[in-house]
């Protein structure tokens, strides 16, 4: 019976969670893996701080070398977070030999590409499974599972505080500010809820989804992004009633060699898959040549679904050490596809207006609309107080540039008193 020597830098919540897990299930890894997985080490630099985990004498350590230097750790696991000291302390360690596993979307969604390369230069294991949608298995099935498709896109739900707002202003008709303090009370939202309601959590997997899915390097600064600071009771109570659902939605497409990689809140047909995902879940919808469609579903987030996945990481390196294979799942990417402006990109929109309700101003609307290529699929109309009309439309799909010249025009019209909503449509209806 073999042993796999594990160090774990950073004893977080997230850390504390994966020697939770290895210590709980540690008569396990030997039916599993046919190796004893051992927590030998952890980089620790407040080794003082209150943990409700215990460990033996000596393993606790504020010396990375000792970590480094030790050729009995086999796999390092990085759950510090953030870019640097992450990015150097992965790298030293594929340097030294050491398999690495990690959770840390903001490092990938940068400088994954880096990461890759070096983890095939030194022939390891670089894993990170709990990057995206926590426990949900979607790292795995795209590497392997899947990939005797052409994957077409990737869609998902990939943030739990957003979709939790969402789904109770939705429910209840409350307010984003209302909904957002309760989130933050439940431990739902961080007491800095940005990255979470402005995107970017969600843009950082979906760069590394991208990059995965059509084997080309995707990296945050490519992705279009937009929060969900600007939706209104009034938006989801009117989508509901064209039979849609609103979500914070992350897609990338790949179509003639060009790649769609965006962040945005969305309308969904309620009979989508998608739509009836709720509150804190998550779930991703895969597309692709010969699979069709499937869909990956669970939490997406948290400290002991987070655990799980890195701990299933470091099983899945234990297995290939004991067989010598090491290192033979390449994540390196060396396509080069163009990221397709949003100008460029075709969808349905969703757009809601107050106008002066007089004759004639619907068809003067759709006259603007059609001179820039937008046709209109449905139309609401509501009377609002002081002679104006609000107007609800859904659009068939258009592309986006000449949806915002039509939009630029009509917002310059005298009947116009204000576009309030201007939102993307996405799937089948």
């Amino acid at each position: 019976m073999g042993v796999v020597n594990v160090a774990v830098l950073g004893l977080g919540t997230v850390g504390q969670g994966v020697v939770k897990v290895i210590q709980d299930n540690a008569g396990v890894w030997e039916q599993k893996t046919g190796s004893r997985i051992c927590l030998k080490r952890a980089l620790e630099k407040y080794p003082n701080r209150p943990m409700d985990v215990k460990l033996e004498p000596g393993v606790i350590t504020a010396n990375l070398e000792d970590i480094m230097n030790d050729p009995e750790i086999q796999v390092v696991v990085e759950v510090i977070g953030g870019i640097e000291p992450a990015r150097t302390f992965i790298l030293e360690a594929l340097k030294a030999g050491k398999n690495v596993v990690t959770a840390n979307k903001d490092l990938l969604a940068v400088h994954g590409q880096e990461i890759f390369r070096a983890a095939q230069a030194a022939g390891k294991d670089f894993f990170f499974e709990a990057s995206v949608g926590g426990a949900i298995p979607i790292i795995g099935p795209l590497r392997q599972s899947l990939i005797a498709s052409n994957i077409l896109e990737v869609m998902g739900i990939v943030n739990g505080t957003t979709n939790y707002i969402l789904s109770r202003m939705s429910r209840e008709g409350g307010q984003f500010d209302e909904i957002l303090s309760d989130a933050q009370a439940l431990g739902y939202a961080e007491a800095d809820p940005t990255a979470d309601v402005d995107g970017i959590d969600a843009a950082r997997k979906v760069a590394i989804l991208a990059t995965l899915a059509f084997h080309s390097q995707v990296t945050l600064s490519d992705v279009h992004i937009e929060g969900i600071k600007h939706i209104t009771p009034e938006d989801l109570k009117f989508a509901s009633q064209m039979g849609y659902a609103v979500k914070l939605l992350g897609i990338c497409r790949s179509n003639n060699g060009t790649i769609e990689a965006r962040v945005h809140p969305a309308l969904i047909p309620l009979k989508h898959p998608l739509a009836n995902v709720n509150d804190t879940f998550n779930a991703i919808f895969v597309k692709g040549d010969a699979v069709g469609d499937t869909m990956f579903y669970g939490r997406g987030a948290g400290r002991m679904p987070t655990a799980s996945a890195i701990v299933g990481d470091i099983v899945e390196i234990a297995r290939n050490i004991n067989h010598n294979c090491s290192g033979r799942l390449s994540s390196v990417c060396e396509r080069t596809k163009t990221i397709k402006a949003m100008d460029d990109v075709e969808t349905s929109f969703f757009l809601r207006m107050v106008l002066a309700d007089r004759p004639g101003v619907l068809a003067q609307l759709t006259k603007s609309l059609g001179d820039h290529q937008v046709s209109l699929a449905t139309v609401l109309q509501t009377n609002l107080q002081g002679g104006d009309a609000e107007l609800v439309f859904v659009t068939h799909k258009v592309r986006e540039g000449d949806l915002r010249e039509a939009l630029k025009e009509i917002e310059n019209m005298p009947v116009t008193r204000k576009i309030a909503t201007v939102i993307r449509v996405e799937g089948d209806a």
